[in-house]
């Protein structure tokens, strides 16, 4: 019996080696380059927000005292995972069976990292403007301290701007990968390459939907349920979606939008306008406008 399972397993294995599907993942290591690793990028979330929230995330134990060593054992441990994972998005983004330089793209990806390092002071800034507006909008948070340990808005937004900058970088497939850890993490669901301006504010937060070329401004507030979407896609003579237009709409400053509201299309919300909930928004909303649902009439 253990005989005929052991070549029942060998013949199923030989199978999915050689199944012809697997022409569809052509980056599988034929030549032992390397690939993503959802450990590693996982990693690199946690390593980041331990830097910018020290004591919150990562290590309990940090003090005023030990900051800076610890800081600088995951500096350099973030440094590491940064590199591999840039060259390995890198291989990704290169084209099937095509022979690689791997020392080249580590060479590539050192100035890469470099710069990404040095913004996280930047970054701590601006996620600090993203919980003070949370916990000052929000009435049942109780301090500071608990928006950032408990809100899931700044577990999402944190990797949002964490995979934002590395988009902004060009660096390819890893800044996906790390909003949609967050997005399991969470259920909000925010694009690498939408941009979102500073005192950000995610009430809630379940099932937001927030496409990839959607522009948000300042100090906006969106409730649980917010779709930023595209109405419909252009196709090509092919018939398949063009690739990299705007379709996502534009949110000005001091914006409030209530719960399963949906946006869609390349639309302007304007400074101070309010949407309320469970509207479907498909054009141009005036600044200061007020959109809400008509009253249900009373039966006669």
């Amino acid at each position: 019996m253990e005989r005929i399972l052991t070549q029942s397993l060998d013949k199923i294995a030989k199978q999915l080696a050689e199944t012809p599907e697997n022409n569809g993942m052509c980056h599988i290591r034929r030549r032992g380059e390397p690939l993503p690793s959802q450990e590693k990028v996982k990693e690199i979330v946690s390593l980041c927000r331990a830097l910018i929230f020290p004591g919150f995330f990562g290590d309990s134990g940090v003090t005023q005292q030990n900051m800076r060593y610890h800081a600088g054992l995951n500096l350099e441990r973030l440094s590491m995972l940064l590199i591999d994972q840039i060259v390995a998005g890198k291989c990704i983004e290169s084209p099937c069976c095509q022979p690689l330089d791997v020392d080249s793209l580590t060479k590539d990806a050192i100035p890469l990292c470099d710069t990404f390092i040095r913004q996280l002071p930047e970054l701590r800034r601006v996620l600090m403007t993203d919980v003070d507006a949370t916990y000052k909008a929000d009435p049942a948070a109780l301090s500071i301290e608990e928006v950032i340990y408990c809100y899931p808005s700044i577990l999402a937004t944190s990797a949002y701007r964490v995979a934002h900058l590395l988009h902004t970088l060009d660096v390819p497939v890893i800044p996906r990968m790390i909003t949609e850890l967050a997005h399991s993490e969470t259920g909000i669901d925010i694009h690498p390459a939408a941009t979102i301006g500073e005192s950000f504010t995610i009430d809630h937060g379940t099932g937001i939907v927030i496409g990839a070329t959607c522009i948000i401004g300042d100090n906006v507030k969106i409730f649980q349920g917010v779709t930023l979407g595209a109405k419909s896609f252009k196709l090509d003579e092919n018939n398949n979606p063009i690739k990299g237009i705007p379709r996502h709409p534009i949110i000005g400053n001091n914006v409030v939008i209530y719960a399963n509201a949906t946006i869609l299309g390349r639309i302007h919300i304007g400074d101070g306008a309010i949407i309320g909930g469970n509207l479907w928004v498909t054009e141009d909303v005036a600044p200061g406008e007020k959109i809400v649902q008509a009253p249900a009439k009373e039966n006669r």
